[in-house]
């Protein structure tokens, strides 16, 4: 949840003129990680949970992504991009540790 909320609030700086751009799609690709977290774990199986695990590291991807091209277009500095991107790494160690623990149980 502290990744959507730094994502909330780095767009808040965007220009107007990205509303619907990049700062759309920064916000739901940080809202889709722990979205499909909760969502997988509370399907059926531990194969289908693994399925949303890797979307939500895919989401991370796409945070990356945007973190990189906003800080290219000067939309946020260096800080933010580091933080962004720290965050990001911390959240995907644990993806990472979660779907190892559930493919051995598998």
């Amino acid at each position: 949840m502290d990744l959507v909320v730094l994502c909330y609030e780095i767009t808040k700086k965007f220009p107007k003129n990205e509303i619907y751009g990049l700062s759309s799609q920064l916000q739901r690709a940080a809202v889709s990680v722990p979205a499909n977290i909760a969502e997988g774990r509370h399907r059926q199986s531990s194969k289908e949970f693994l399925q949303y695990l890797s979307i939500a590291y895919g989401s991370l991807a796409e945070i990356e992504t945007h973190v990189q091209i906003a800080g290219r277009l000067n939309y946020i500095d260096e800080d933010q991009i580091n933080k962004t991107l720290n965050k990001t790494a911390e959240i995907g160690r644990m993806l990472n540790g979660l779907s190892r623990s559930i493919r051995k149980r598998i």
